[in-house]
């Protein structure tokens, strides 16, 4: 595969002229920037604007109708997403997406496959090295539970966990693929304003902890602001802005278009 290169060694992502189609719907409309690495690169926008769906192209989830889309300087855009993923992009869901009977453990455990040698014939016979290999997987997904908070209830189903502790475990299975850019998808939802002001923090520490290049969607604005270096605002799938937020907060078009009624 030919890849083309990126001028900047600081870019992590960049997306150019990216368009989708559904039908006569145009849900992302010719978007083009770029994510610095290290960066915390706020997505936001109204409802339907489109934030969500750049996310599903980002990852391959959904194929793009034009446009191209580079990591690190190289064309990923007919990648498959299990590929997106082993290159170091990893996200979360606006919709939870846990597998709701088996455990965390068990659900970070699964990220990690993607990083082990072992194949299914030497797993199913207990063959080195799955046994040696299961054990790092284990461990390190017990390490990435306490991060979050959760390794004491490890063994507990997802499904009976609170919401907000949902996404935390969310959040340790994208990390057990050891990300380079890391996407969350409206991850303060359903946070009180306490728990809002700890996940700032959190990802901040994230970021720094793991070298993350970090994009968010997040509705919850004053966490936005505060957080992040960059912002992006979509409006009916077009850029309306781009910049730092003191520069998108009083932009006339985002006030018009999302923040009158902050």
């Amino acid at each position: 595969m030919s890849y083309s290169s990126v001028n900047s060694s600081n870019i992590a992502l960049e997306v150019k002229s990216l368009t989708r189609r559904f039908g006569g719907l145009v849900a992302v409309n010719n978007v083009s920037f770029t994510v610095n690495k290290h960066e915390i690169f706020g997505l936001i926008g109204p409802n339907g604007a489109g934030k969500t769906t750049l996310f599903n192209l980002i990852t391959a989830l959904i194929p793009a109708s034009s446009g191209e889309l580079h990591y690190q300087g190289s064309a990923i855009s007919q990648l498959r997403p299990h590929q997106i993923a082993g290159l170091g992009i990893a996200r979360t869901f606006q919709n939870i997406r846990l597998f709701g009977e088996l455990s965390a453990l068990e659900n970070v455990i699964i990220a990690r496959h993607l990083h082990t040698k072992s194949n299914m014939i030497t797993g199913v016979l207990g063959l080195p090295p799955a046994p040696r290999e299961e054990y790092k997987s284990r461990q390190k997904a017990l390490e990435l539970l306490d991060l979050v908070g959760l390794s004491d209830r490890a063994a507990e189903k997802a499904k009976n966990f609170a919401y907000g502790d949902q996404r935390r475990i969310e959040i340790a299975r994208a990390l057990a693929l050891k990300p380079q850019v890391l996407l969350l998808d409206e991850p303060a939802a359903g946070m009180n304003p306490s728990e809002k002001q700890y996940l700032s923090k959190f990802i901040r520490n994230l970021r720094d902890r793991f070298n993350l290049t970090i994009i968010l969607i997040e509705h919850h604005v004053p966490l936005v602001m505060g957080l992040c270096d960059r912002i992006a605002v979509l409006d009916f799938g077009q850029l309306i802005a781009l910049g730092e937020p003191s520069v998108v907060r009083n932009d006339p078009a985002v006030i018009e278009a999302y923040l009158g009624n902050e």
